[in-house]
């Protein structure tokens, strides 16, 4: 079947183009559109990230020297620096971003690990975002400071699944508890988070949805114990307590009760007070759960380093999003790969393969196969004397 086909041909296969044909359509993409389309568009876009182009020059000098493979890498018949700089502009990264929720829902249903340390029914989501650095002169739009300008990638991670499941780009000037108010939050999962995101009225929201959150305690916070849990003191809970808050604000935001748990985590000698609404689970697993949120920041550090999100290919606000959401696109879509081909490498590895195979023609599944070089039974010098070498 992928006989003849480039990998880059080969791995789009796995995009649901049914499904994007009906967003465009949706939004009118391709309206007044000749031969530039929107399908060209992303490919042109996911084939920069793959390849990790810095920028629009670069995109386009890689792209120019293979102008006869256009057609077979989905392309179009032209591309040029213009009409790709103009549909990043001008079209809407709705488009885009809606597509890019399709391919998250389908990787984290194909990615979906059920070896989780804990025995939970619900999901483990981690809450947090980064700010992208740009230049005021060039983005006037990303006020942030008086010489300084910005985005802000606010995320929530799966992690389950290692994908994320929602994504909001705002300014970076935008305080991070106001994303709160835009999640749907799953009852019976749980959304770690660190004390940035407290505030007591939105945390309440998250404990009407049935669905628990847990986040370090500000050393400020007034808070009444009512009575003390049993806990295992040898394993670095100093103590497990039930109790309400006090202060007259933050008492009426949260009128429940809360679990506030010290911890000492050998590792890195730190204690740490949590605060949850979730009162079956151990305090150890309360500490393991808030350990988990670190892995969202590792998501942004693996984001900046192996795709393009900090240097981008266009001025606009529309721009940027267009390339941001083409980047979770590329993440989410090696996710996929990997999973439907059952290849044992992590999602950098086949990145870093992908990015000089795109114009092989070589079967996708075989350059994904991970070979164990190590495993391999020398002879020995008498087995190669009998055999007359």
């Amino acid at each position: 079947m992928n006989q003849g086909k480039y990998v880059f041909a080969q791995i789009t296969e796995f995009l649901p183009r049914r499904v994007f044909d009906r967003i465009v359509e949706s939004h009118h993409g391709n309206k007044y559109v000749r031969s530039f389309t929107c399908w060209n568009q992303m490919l042109c876009m996911v084939f920069g990230q793959l390849t990790a182009r810095d920028s629009m020059r670069d995109l386009m000098l890689s792209l120019e020297a293979h102008r006869p493979k256009y057609y077979h890498l989905g392309f179009g018949t032209t591309v040029s620096r213009r009409n790709l700089g103009t549909a990043n502009e001008k079209r809407s990264y709705r488009i885009f971003e809606e597509f890019a929720y399709v391919l998250i829902d389908e990787a984290r249903k194909s990615c979906y690990r059920d070896d989780f340390e804990i025995d939970l029914e619900g999901n483990v989501y981690a809450l947090d975002s980064t700010t992208i650095d740009l230049c005021l002169s060039v983005f006037w739009w990303a006020e942030f400071r008086k010489a300084k300008g910005g985005i802000k990638l606010h995320t929530l991670y799966d992690v389950r699944t290692s994908v994320p499941s929602f994504l909001l780009i705002s300014k970076a000037s935008l305080h991070d508890v106001n994303v709160l108010d835009v999640i749907v939050y799953e009852a019976g999962s749980f959304y770690v988070m660190d004390k940035a995101y407290i505030d007591f009225a939105r945390l309440f929201k998250i404990h009407l949805q049935k669905a628990f959150f847990v986040t370090r305690a500000k050393e400020n916070m007034r808070f009444r114990r009512m009575y003390s849990m049993a806990a295992d003191r040898t394993n670095g809970v100093k103590y497990d307590q039930i109790g309400r808050l006090e202060g007259h604000y933050s008492k009426k935001d949260y009128p429940e009760k809360l679990r506030r748990i010290k911890y000492y985590d050998n590792e890195s000698q730190r204690e740490f007070v949590f605060l949850t609404n979730n009162t079956d689970l151990d305090a150890n697993e309360i500490a393991l759960l808030y350990k988990k949120r670190w892995e969202v920041e590792l998501f942004f550090k693996w984001m900046k380093q192996h795709l393009r999100i900090k240097s981008f290919w266009g001025t606009t606000i529309n721009a940027v999003k267009i390339q941001i959401y083409c980047a979770i696109i590329a993440y989410c879509l090696v996710a996929i790969i990997g999973n439907k081909l059952r290849s044992r490498r992590r999602i950098y590895e086949i990145l870093q393969i992908l990015s000089i195979s795109l114009l092989d023609k070589t079967p996708v599944r075989e350059i994904l196969t991970d070979y164990d070089y190590k495993d391999v039974k020398e002879l020995s010098f008498k087995q190669l004397k009998i055999n007359g070498f």
